[in-house]
C-alpha cells in the first residue's frame, strides 16, 4: 500500500474535499481571503540524502511546506517547525537553514517545538493567504487548457543519482512562491506542486478535475541519457504544474514550459501510449 491508497482509507472520516489538495483552506474576511495551511514530516533515513548538511536539511524541511503554499497562489505568512533531535547540537544549523528558506520566500519561522527522538525527524507547518479569486486547487482544469510546468523536472533525481551538477536541485529545492502568485493572477485554472514527479502529479490532477491530459512529443528534458525517465517519474523537484486557458497564457511573464493540453476523459497519454501512473511514493509492505 502506498500513501495515496492509505489516504483513501480515511477520506470518509475527514472528507473528500478536505483531502483533495496538499493545503487545507479556511475563509477569512467574509470569504474575501483564503487562509491555507499545510504540514509535512521528514525523516533522516528516508528523506535526507546522504551527504546533506544540517543547514540544507533545515532549508529542505521549510521548502517542502512552502512549496504547497506556493501551489495555491498564496503568500506564506509563517512557518512552524517541530524538531525531534537525536543530537541537540544539530538544532542550530537546521534552524539556520529553515530561517533562510522562509526569508527567501518572504516569510518567517514563527515558532514550533523541540524534543528528543532516536531518528532526526522534522515536521513543518506553513500558513499563507490568498485572495479568493486567485486561489488555485488541483480541481478546475478544463478541456482545451494548456498544461505547463516550472523549474527543471528530473533535476532532483539526477542529483540523487550522483550527477553533481544537479546536487543543489536535490538538497535546496526553491519553493516557487512568487512565481505561483503570478501564475494564479494570470488565470490558472488548476495548480499543484510537483514533489513526487510529473506523471503521478498529472494523474492526481486528472482525478481531482475529472479530465485527461495529452503530453507533447517534445518535452523540456535535461541533457542527459535518462532525461525522459527523470522528467516523467523523478520526485523532489518542487516545481509547479498548472493548467491555463490559451488566451490567458499570453499574460504570463514567468519562465514556464508548455508540456501538453487538457482533454476530455481521464488519464495521461503521450501520442497513442498511456503514460505510467508512477513516481515517488511512501510504501508500506
Amino acid at each position: 500500500m502506498n500513501d495515496r491508497q492509505l489516504l483513501g482509507t480515511i477520506r470518509d472520516l475527514i472528507g473528500h474535499e478536505e483531502t483533495a489538495d496538499d493545503c487545507a483552506a479556511f475563509p477569512l474576511e467574509n470569504g474575501r481571503l483564503i487562509q491555507v495551511s499545510t504540514t509535512d514530516m521528514l525523516h533522516e533515513a528516508t528523506d535526507f540524502p546522504q551527504g546533506m548538511t544540517e543547514w540544507q536539511m533545515g532549508w529542505m524541511s521549510a521548502a517542502v511546506s512552502l512549496s504547497d503554499v506556493a501551489s495555491c497562489g498564496a503568500q506564506p505568512t509563517q512557518v512552524l517547525i517541530a524538531a525531534g533531535l537525536d543530537h541537540p547540537e544539530r538544532l542550530r544549523p537546521i534552524m539556520e537553514g529553515a530561517v533562510a528558506c522562509a526569508k527567501a520566500c518572504g516569510t518567517k519561522v514563527a515558532g514550533g517545538d523541540i524534543d528528543s527522538h532516536p531518528e532526526l525527524t522534522i515536521v513543518t507547518t506553513a500558513l499563507g493567504v490568498v485572495e479568493r479569486e486567485y486561489y488555485c486547487r488541483r480541481t478546475g482544469a478544463r478541456s482545451g487548457d494548456l498544461v505547463c510546468a516550472t523549474g527543471r523536472p528530473g533535476a532532483a533525481l539526477a542529483g540523487l543519482e550522483g550527477r553533481q551538477e544537479y546536487w543543489e536541485n536535490l538538497v535546496m529545492p526553491k519553493p516557487q512562491v512568487f512565481t505561483g502568485q503570478r501564475i494564479a493572477r494570470a488565470g490558472a485554472t488548476a495548480m499543484m506542486d510537483v514533489s513526487d514527479g510529473i506523471a503521478v502529479s498529472l494523474y492526481d490532477m486528472s482525478e481531482a478535475s475529472g479530465i485527461g491530459f495529452v503530453l507533447r512529443d517534445q518535452l523540456p528534458l535535461l541533457p542527459i541519457a535518462e532525461a525522459e525517465e527523470y522528467f516523467l517519474y523523478g520526485g523532489g523537484d518542487y516545481g509547479l504544474l498548472f493548467t491555463i486557458p490559451r488566451k490567458k497564457f499570453v499574460r504570463l511573464d514567468v519562465p514556464v514550459a508548455v508540456i501538453g493540453e487538457v482533454v476530455e476523459g481521464t488519464g495521461v497519454m503521450r501520442g497513442d501510449e498511456t503514460v505510467e501512473n508512477r513516481g515517488y511514493a511512501h510504501v508500506w509492505s
